[in-house]
């Protein structure tokens, strides 16, 4: 077959392909003409190279008469060929409608938000890519003075400095999101028989993943208290600990996560025997209670008062046996400042204490503890918790050890609490003798078990709040507690 291509110009300008098409098997010839804005190259070309040619001719034409893509999906008449195309071409055609539908709805599979496993696994921020994480429960600013809460949130003042720390309410969301999902998990996850070893480490893996761990930046803010019956603080398993948890436990799950230094302090207490509800109540009721009492320019004092009168009202029935509920008056809650888990301010849970007021934009811990021994505690047991001397300044140390294991504490933890399980995770060995230096030179603090008298049953509830200029954010409220 012989192709022959010859241009000539039309009326309006436009150049025309002439094509003349001999076929010398057959005899058959024809004749095309298709308008086209660029120059058409001439010479011998193949079949294949002129069905190319007319298409590109083609969709340039619609284009041109209808305004329209040719390669969009359109069903009107307007967008047929205004020229008879070869089969091919009707196939080719086809086919590219087809493709477009498949990548739509692959583009849509893509987009499917993420979903929680089971167990948990999936770091919070991919299950929130917009970064916009749940809002805690929002209550009056100012505590009880309703008249200043309504003038806060209404205030066009109050709003725009609120908008304006949006990014650190959101590394506090995060953080207290990651902490409701992991401590969800463990409530189902924790049964009698365990040994507090496994039961922390287990805690510590899923709430690693959840707040995606990443050096200083995010991780865990505090080793896992699972204090258990008269131990009402700070106990966590060291390498080797037996401990086994039973059934008649009551056991304090006190565990910390941050972003940025933003951190989230909040506990619960877990038991399997339904005789020590009253008790759970109590401790509960009383903290929620603190919650509602804190505010801005609200004493310090007064959120204790109310603490303690809540706490007295509930008492505790064992065997035949009456208990008064006792705040434990010799623990408080605390503000929270970033990497500082204690900033400063003591938020007693009994009355007389300080007359310094809560301000506007302090992180709190509200946490309350409840006893039926004396309602005091003192250190007792072997240490496993330690935090470096946020006000320490230059420290010289003589010992090799000492210097290494402070550069690991710094890389590691900052000023962030840790514990000899941690310690061990990182590959130390043999580092008691350092940890004990670093500790008579004040650079770290050791926090021994804070326990009552033997025999005893102590509680613990504790959430963070933000005091925001116009709310009052319970950021780690949950529907468990």
């Amino acid at each position: 077959m012989n192709v022959n291509n010859d241009l000539e110009s039309d009326d309006d300008g436009d150049l025309v392909a002439e094509s003349n098409v001999t076929d010398t098997g057959s005899g058959v010839t024809k004749k095309k003409k298709k308008k086209k804005k660029k120059k058409a190259t001439s010479g011998t070309t193949t079949n294949g190279t002129v069905d190319e040619l007319a298409d590109k001719i083609d969709s340039k034409c619609k284009i041109d008469d209808s305004g329209h893509d040719p390669n969009g999906i359109n069903d009107d008449d307007d967008d047929e060929e205004k020229e008879q195309t070869t089969g091919g071409q009707g196939a080719k055609k086809k086919r590219n409608r087809k493709k477009k539908s498949s990548t739509t709805a692959a583009s849509t599979t893509v987009g499917k938000p993420l979903v929680q496993t089971d167990p948990p696994t999936v770091a919070i921020k991919d299950l929130f890519p917009d970064g916009n994480f749940p809002i805690g429960e929002l209550m009056p600013a100012c505590g009880i003075d309703e008249n200043t809460s309504t003038y806060r949130t209404t205030s066009a003042e109050k709003r725009v400095m609120d908008e304006t720390n949006i990014d650190w309410y959101n590394d506090f969301r995060c953080a207290a999101e990651a902490h409701r999902q992991t401590r969800k998990f463990m409530q189902s996850y924790i049964k009698p028989g365990m040994t507090m070893f496994e039961i922390c480490e287990k805690l510590e893996e899923t709430s690693r993943k959840l707040i995606g761990e990443n050096g200083l930046d995010a991780g865990l803010a505090f080793p896992t208290g699972c204090s258990l019956n008269h131990c009402a603080a700070h106990y966590t398993p060291n390498g080797g600990d037996k401990t086994v948890l039973q059934y008649d436990d009551v056991c304090k799950i006190d565990f910390g996560t941050h972003i940025n230094g933003r951190i989230i302090d909040c506990a619960f207490t877990l038991t399997f025997d339904p005789k020590y509800d009253e008790l759970l109540k109590a401790v509960k009721d009383a903290t929620n209670t603190g919650i509602k009492m804190a505010g801005i320019d609200v004493r310090l004092c007064d959120v204790g008062k109310a603490i303690q009168e809540v706490m007295e009202s509930y008492e505790l029935n064992i065997g035949g046996k009456t208990y008064p509920i006792k705040p434990i008056r010799n623990l408080n809650g605390h503000s929270i400042g970033s990497y500082r888990i204690h900033a400063g301010k003591t938020v007693p849970i009994v009355k007389g204490g300080e007359e310094t007021k809560m301000e506007e934009g302090e992180v709190f811990a509200i946490e309350t503890f409840g006893s039926t021994g004396r309602g005091h505690v003192a250190d007792d047991m072997e240490t496993s918790h330690y935090m470096k001397n946020y006000n320490v300044s230059h420290v010289p140390l003589r010992l090799a050890g000492s210097k290494q294991l402070l550069n690991v504490i710094n890389q590691n933890f900052g000023t962030l609490a840790f514990c000899r399980r941690w310690l061990d995770r990182l590959g130390q060995t043999r580092y008691l003798m350092s940890l004990n230096d670093l500790c008579k030179k004040g650079i770290i603090d050791p926090y021994p078990p804070l326990c009552d008298i033997k025999g005893c049953y102590t509680a613990q509830y504790e959430h963070t709040i933000i005091l925001r200029p116009t709310y009052k954010e319970v950021v780690s409220r949950g529907d468990d507690y």
